[in-house]
């Protein structure tokens, strides 16, 4: 059975298992990984699928007002000084944008919340060189179809669909998100022990990759 008949396999599987809930339901790949040394080989990915999985909540740091994304002006960085405010940025938003010349100033005010949670604008996905509108719609497009894969321990899950989505559409984000991990790992296959998939509130089902 090709790879992405088993796949296929795993997602009708997934669908049969499933209970209906509320709301629409994300669907995680999990790969196990073994003989990974977590701190020798971890690594940091940004993977554009084809499908987007859901919008982000998104925010930018620039000096003018912006129409197309909430903006926090040079000029109001020093509310951020006070520990309640910032965290409760953190937690309103998923991503972080920025005018490159607001970098400095943007790790001074910001740095010390939102590096430890992976939050702070990045060159890979996140940098603008300037407020232009069509830079910034583009970056949040990029940022709405991309998921992280950030490996801090020998299990990796990742949202990589949501149920709404069909079985191909899922079916094409497990492929490229997978593909990519597995380019990034030192042995390859030989470091994966197993690979799951699993809706938000179900149990996973194994793919036999």
């Amino acid at each position: 059975m090709a790879q992405e008949e088993k796949i296929l396999k795993a997602i009708k599987q997934l669908r049969e298992t499933e209970q209906k809930r509320n709301f629409d339901q994300t669907i995680d790949l999990i790969i196990n990984l073994k003989n990974f040394n977590v701190k020798k080989d971890g690594f940091n990915l940004f993977v554009q699928v084809p499908n987007k999985i859901r919008d982000k909540k998104i925010a930018g740091f620039f000096e003018n007002k912006s129409e197309i994304v909430d903006t926090i002006k040079k000029d109001e960085f020093i509310k951020f000084k006070d520990k309640k405010e910032l965290k409760k940025l953190v937690k309103t938003y998923n991503f972080f944008i920025a005018n490159a010349k607001l970098m400095p100033a943007v790790a001074t005010t910001f740095g010390r919340i939102l590096g430890p949670v992976g939050k702070m604008p990045n060159p890979q996905l996140g940098i603008l060189p300037s407020e232009d509108e069509n830079a910034i719609k583009s970056v949040l497009n990029k940022i709405n179809s991309t998921v992280r894969v950030k490996v801090k321990e020998p299990s990796i899950k990742i949202g990589v669909g949501r149920e709404s989505l069909t079985d191909e559409q899922i079916l094409k984000n497990i492929l490229i998100v997978y593909n990519k991990i597995l380019d990034a790992l030192p042995k390859k296959k030989e470091n994966i022990k197993n690979i799951l998939i699993k809706l938000s509130m179900d149990k996973p089902v194994k793919v036999e990759i």
